[in-house]
């Protein structure tokens, strides 16, 4: 039965462990061994991952591939992906082979602006705000002169920072919108340390400001935070070649694959139900290389969808098109990323898998993941207006039910073959299995 307790972060964690199993598990002792036989027997290490959250239990893993043969900017790469859904990593190298042949992928980024906002509320003459703020602007990036100077060092800083009126919104709402490049860094305590500054500066000048009413000068500070939501910091993705290098498939010409494969990304940029679906699979390979170099897989995400939305209506995130007998499918997308910071540093994972991409910088970051998004992408729509989904899907799919059953690995390599020649399904492959024990 569930129980409450106090002083649980101070435990250690085999107290934590014990408490956890006793209180919520049939088997506590079973429990207890699951989470700690994923503990790690390097200590130091242990103690790294025990240390990136807080009432840390155990480490919870993820497979780590990599999808070879991808060509970018006339670049060989290898990506790595952390997963754990089967024929994502198979998708993207089958996609990465196929564009290798026919010139590669192409990207370019648009922009690296980042966002931050402070909001406050102001309930005065919006002209009289208006004219304190272009008094104030200039002391408000004078005195966030002390956390901007090394970044200012190196290229990047304050960009700009903005009075917006949001009162149409919200009776008395305004922000500070202010805008960043962070370079190699994704830069969220950067920004949020520059915001909190300006909040402060912002309203110790207030209180002093000559037109302003006493009621005026009572500026009241709602939050200081950077934005998930980057549309200026943007990175396009793009593969084109003749409509009839296309042709892979004796069933289908060139032609053919490219007008209906140009029909499924016309559906999903007007249909918001397959919209939704198209778009996770382009964030399967996305995620898969955010989280593999240490980056934040959940701001992306909120950012990207937000993105999705910019027109009022959710829609596709990449497009395609036929022009002269040019076939070209392509992406633009916001992807704010980092190569230094943060778990880049620290994850010993993480450091391999930014080697591996040849030390990127953060631009760099950019179009590799753009590219693993697109070719996700290319992936899924080849088979969906081709094959079908399932019949690769549910071939990766199988060792997963194979495992559920505890099949043996004599027993894996006998059914492995039997389903070369036969549909994979759930059903299906219980049946086999059990045909084979009996």
């Amino acid at each position: 039965m569930s129980k409450t307790i106090a002083g649980f972060s101070k435990l250690s964690k085999s107290k934590k462990i014990d408490w956890l199993a006793d209180t919520y598990f049939a088997n506590a002792e079973n429990a207890k061994t699951v989470l700690k036989q994923y503990w790690n027997d390097n200590e130091t290490l242990q103690q790294l991952h025990d240390e990136f959250i807080e009432n840390t239990i155990s480490n919870y893993y993820l497979p780590l591939g990599v999808a070879p043969n991808f060509s970018i900017n006339n670049r060989l790469y290898t990506i790595p992906m952390a997963i754990e859904e089967s024929s994502v990593v198979a998708a993207a190298s089958k996609a990465a082979k196929f564009w290798l042949e026919r010139g590669g992928f192409k990207t370019t980024v648009i922009s690296t602006t980042k966002i931050g906002q402070v909001h406050f509320m102001f309930h005065g003459n919006s002209e009289t705000l208006k004219a304190f703020f272009e008094n104030v602007k200039p002391k408000l990036i004078t005195e966030a002169k002390p956390l901007t100077k090394n970044m200012e060092s190196r290229g990047g800083g304050i960009l700009d920072i903005e009075l917006r009126n949001k009162t149409a919104d919200i009776d008395g709402y305004y922000q500070l919108h202010a805008s960043f490049e962070t370079l190699d860094a994704m830069g969220a305590n950067f920004i949020n340390s520059c915001l909190e500054q300006f909040a402060k500066t912002f309203k110790n000048e207030a209180l002093q400001y000559v037109d302003f009413s006493e009621a005026e000068k009572q500026i009241d500070i709602v939050m200081s935070i950077l934005s998930n939501y980057v549309p200026e910091c943007l990175v396009r993705a793009e593969v084109s070649c003749k409509v009839e290098e296309l042709s892979e498939n004796k069933n289908i010409s060139g032609e053919a694959f490219a007008n209906k494969f140009v029909q499924a990304v016309k559906i999903a940029e007007i249909e918001p139900y397959r919209a939704v679906t198209h778009n996770k699979g382009i964030m399967n390979g996305i995620d898969a290389v955010v989280l593999a170099t240490g980056n934040d897989f959940r701001a992306v995400e909120a950012g990207v969808h937000a993105y999705a939305s910019r027109n009022g209506k959710y829609s596709s995130l990449s497009h395609a098109k036929i022009e002269n007998g040019i076939f070209t499918f392509w992406m633009e997308i916001p992807l704010a990323l980092g190569t230094v910071g943060g778990l880049t540093g620290l994850h010993p994972l993480v450091k391999l898998a930014l080697e591996l991409l040849h030390k990127p910088s953060a631009k760099e970051l950019m179009q590799i993941v753009a590219v693993a998004g697109l070719a996700q992408n290319f992936a899924a729509l080849r088979s969906l207006t081709t094959t079908g989904i399932q019949q690769g899907h549910m071939k990766m799919h199988l060792m997963n039910i194979l495992n559920q059953f505890e099949a043996t690995s004599e027993e894996k390599i006998k059914l492995t073959k039997h389903f070369e020649k036969n549909p994979v399904s759930h059903s299906a492959v219980v049946e086999a299995i059990e045909t084979l024990r009996n």
